[in-house]
């Protein structure tokens, strides 16, 4: 079974493309959860204009010598795993998945052979996590559900990742379009500010099924 965000990080030769650490993704969750829960930059879709910034004096603070900025890292990174978090909460919750289950101690999604073999016909992307875990499941649920759920009502399993790109282009939830409209004069964070645990859940039985 591999997991994801394991390798040290690096830049590539291009500049813009970066390999997160287990570490760093575990303060970036952290981070986002914190912010969600403040709800100063909330908004239906997400997150509002300005809140990449706010990350990524939050990280900093935690992690003075990353040099993980705003953009290209935290954009390019959230993407990547609200990308990811899209696939597996589609299988997990999406209408019509009911033979798949959630492993709690391995933060995996199950289910028998003929049942994955059927879904990657038509969702091939959701192959890589037949043998992979996704760690930070339940914190991005907490903090995307409610707006998946919309889109999934109202959507086609073709139109599935689309939103994605469609919010990136219009500046909304990663904050690209307006990050200058929020500055960070009035951000209050605390040094010693404490970290929620992430990446684990608090349930009892090891694998669900809805």
């Amino acid at each position: 079974m591999s997991s994801s965000s394991t390798i040290p990080s690096q830049t590539s030769k291009k500049g813009t493309k970066r390999k997160w650490t287990h570490n760093e993704d575990v303060v970036l969750i952290s981070c986002l959860v914190d912010l969600h829960n403040k709800g100063t930059y909330n908004v239906d879709t997400g997150f509002k204009c300005g809140y990449l910034l706010e990350l990524e004096q939050m990280i900093t603070t935690s992690l003075p010598n990353a040099n993980l900025k705003a953009k290209p890292h935290i954009e390019s990174r959230i993407k990547t795993l609200k990308k990811e978090w899209t696939i597996v909460y589609d299988m997990e919750q999406g209408r019509g998945t009911s033979r798949f289950g959630w492993d709690h101690e391995r933060n995996m999604v199950v289910a028998e052979d003929p049942v994955w073999d059927s879904y990657i016909i038509s969702h091939k992307d959701a192959a890589q996590f037949r043998k992979r875990s996704f760690l930070f499941f339940n914190e991005l649920s907490d903090i995307y559900a409610k707006d998946r759920a919309t889109i999934q009502d109202a959507q086609t399993p073709a139109n599935v990742l689309n939103e994605i790109e469609e919010d990136v282009a219009h500046g909304i939830d990663d904050g690209s379009a307006c990050e200058h409209v929020i500055g960070l004069d009035d951000v209050d964070i605390s040094v010693t500010q404490p970290q929620p645990s992430v990446g684990k859940r608090n349930q009892n039985s090891t694998t669900s099924k809805k």
